[in-house]
């Protein structure tokens, strides 16, 4: 049986893709990170107020940070390789090294949606995930009503694992929220 390979935060892993460099979150790219967060259309499907200040974004990039160095996550800042522009995050919010297993979330810049970036993303990550840490599974939570994060998933392989209903409590109202997971070898 593998173990979670805890090399992965010796040093913090840099991955390159044909488009980009996916490099750790600095608190340096809490500006951009304000922008994204406080876009409404970002947050669409996700609960989760927009962001009002910067001191919000600077607070988010310091506990991204934390939480590699405690060897609980993995954040990655999506930077765009023809212009250095961070375009989005994406990474492991959750990493469960005993049952080697991790939760995948991001976001991206309105603006780059449409491009196939995420999914180019997604991609090298996931393969990190699987190959590098010797993750068995990950997990992905979306709101039901995001046909775009479903449709990048199931196209990666995830398979939809639950759906439970009422299962989050945002502005007075209850969400479902859906759980779509990938498993190696599958």
């Amino acid at each position: 049986m593998e173990t979670f390979n805890h090399d992965v935060f010796s040093s913090f892993p840099v991955i390159k893709t044909d488009r980009l460099t996916l490099r750790e979150i600095r608190l340096a790219d809490a500006k951009r990170i304000f922008d994204m967060r406080s876009n409404g259309r970002v947050n669409t499907f996700i609960a989760r107020q927009n962001m009002q200040n910067q001191e919000d974004a600077n607070a988010l990039a310091e506990r991204t940070i934390n939480a590699y160095n405690n060897k609980q996550a993995i954040g990655w800042a999506g930077i765009l390789r023809e212009n250095q522009e961070i375009i989005g995050t994406c990474g492991f919010n959750m990493i469960d090294t005993y049952n080697l297993r991790a939760e995948i979330g991001g976001e991206m810049a309105t603006e780059y949606w449409g491009k196939n970036i995420a999914i180019e993303a997604v991609q090298a990550i996931i393969q990190f995930g699987l190959n590098t840490m010797n993750l068995h599974s990950i997990e992905a939570k979306v709101s039901p009503q995001n046909r775009s994060a479903i449709y990048l998933m199931e196209k990666l392989g995830f398979v939809k694992e639950a759906h439970f209903k009422d299962r989050i409590l945002f502005n007075d109202s209850f969400y479902d929220m859906a759980v779509y997971t990938l498993i190696k070898g599958n």
